[in-house]
């Protein structure tokens, strides 16, 4: 009995590493489909975009039309086009012939590959087959899209607002930032505070004012107000800055300052250098936002069109063509070019500045 116990336990023992290795396995497996549907749910809208962006005008519409982007298939039959069906034969096969004679109850039908064109009289209602659609994707909706809304003037407004508020952005950002994260002054805690505080301050509160004081100054029909207001600093920035500047050593400007530097040659020298990431990450931010605002330059360029951006003229074209859903996600996509690529360049340096300044400090 002894004996017999111990080989049941050795062979206990035996299994239960392969036990532990198959429950790894499937939590693994748990996860990355969880994982999975998540990723899915949202690269469906995109998925949707891409494929809707080349279909032909009307497929969406048409009963039978596949999801990616096709065309009815037609043959030609004594000078003329007819459409092709995939046809069930009495012996179970499926034959792609071309309707002729539709009819109620019984229809003509011709095989495309037969020389002799012999009419073939297939018993059913033609309209429950399945017409023959080939991959066929068009290129043309992105050139008609790019010369109806003149692209380029559209694209390079939308660019240089989004470059020039970006720029006044992180510059500003980075010397509050800095301010906040090696000076030391009365009332610095406090300050810090308030500014933080204006992160949950809605945008509508100060929205008449601005309105009124940039109507007073003129700058009303013109990119100024798109501008100008990024140039004082943004709270979200800073935080993100100055978290990671706290992550920098003070021993670094320490020795610069013992070399003769001064404070902004501390920033220029030392500190901007080490916090790329972060600065990266911040200018994407702030980038990205910028290039998709709508409310702000409709506020301010509604009655300027040669000086509005993107995100107002794929507003009026959705408007305008609302019944050709093709060419807007042609114009849709060549909208989000811009910034994909963007992203896809600074990537590396964006994730890394995300997770310095956001989860380790």
């Amino acid at each position: 009995m002894t004996a017999v116990a111990r080989a049941e336990g050795r062979s206990f023992s035996d299994r239960s590493p392969v036990a532990r290795s198959y429950r790894k396995f499937l939590g693994r497996a748990s996860i990355l489909m969880f994982a999975l549907v998540i990723i899915s749910a949202y690269l469906l809208p995109l998925l949707y975009m891409v494929t809707t962006a080349f279909q032909q005008p009307g497929q969406s519409t048409t009963p039978g039309a596949p999801v990616y982007p096709a065309t009815a298939e037609t043959a030609t039959y004594r000078g003329h086009d007819y459409p092709v069906y995939s046809v069930p034969m009495l012996d179970g096969s499926t034959r792609q012939l071309i309707l002729v004679e539709p009819g109620r109850e019984s229809s003509v039908f011709v095989d495309p590959k037969d020389p002799s064109e012999t009419k073939i009289e297939w018993v059913g209602r033609w309209r429950t087959l399945q017409q023959t659609w080939s991959f066929a994707p068009l290129v043309d909706n992105f050139s008609t899209a790019w010369t109806q809304l003149n692209f380029p003037r559209l694209l390079l407004n939308t660019f240089l607002i989004a470059a020039l508020s970006t720029i006044g952005a992180v510059l500003s950002s980075t010397l509050v930032a800095y301010g906040f994260a090696r000076f030391r002054f009365r009332g610095k805690n406090a300050l810090f505070v308030v500014l933080i505080a204006t992160i949950i301050l809605p945008f509508q509160v100060t929205l008449l004012p601005q309105y009124v004081l940039f109507t007073w100054l003129g700058w009303n029909g013109t990119w100024l107000p798109l501008i100008i207001p990024h140039c004082f600093a943004n709270a979200y920035n800073v935080f993100l800055l100055r978290q990671y500047f706290l992550s920098i050593p003070r021993e670094l400007d320490e020795a610069a300052m013992i070399d003769g530097a001064g404070p902004f040659r501390v920033l220029r020298s030392v500190i901007v250098p080490q916090a790329i990431p972060a600065i990266v990450a911040v200018s994407l931010f702030h980038f990205f936002f910028a290039w998709n605002d709508f409310f702000v330059p409709y506020l301010y360029l509604a009655s300027k069109p040669e000086l509005q951006p993107l995100s107002i003229a794929i507003q009026q074209y959705n408007a305008l063509y609302a019944s050709q859903p093709t060419l807007i996600q042609a114009y849709a996509l060549m909208t989000m070019a811009v910034p994909i690529l963007v992203f896809l360049l600074a990537q590396r340096a964006f994730m890394r500045g995300v997770v310095v300044t956001g989860v380790e400090k």
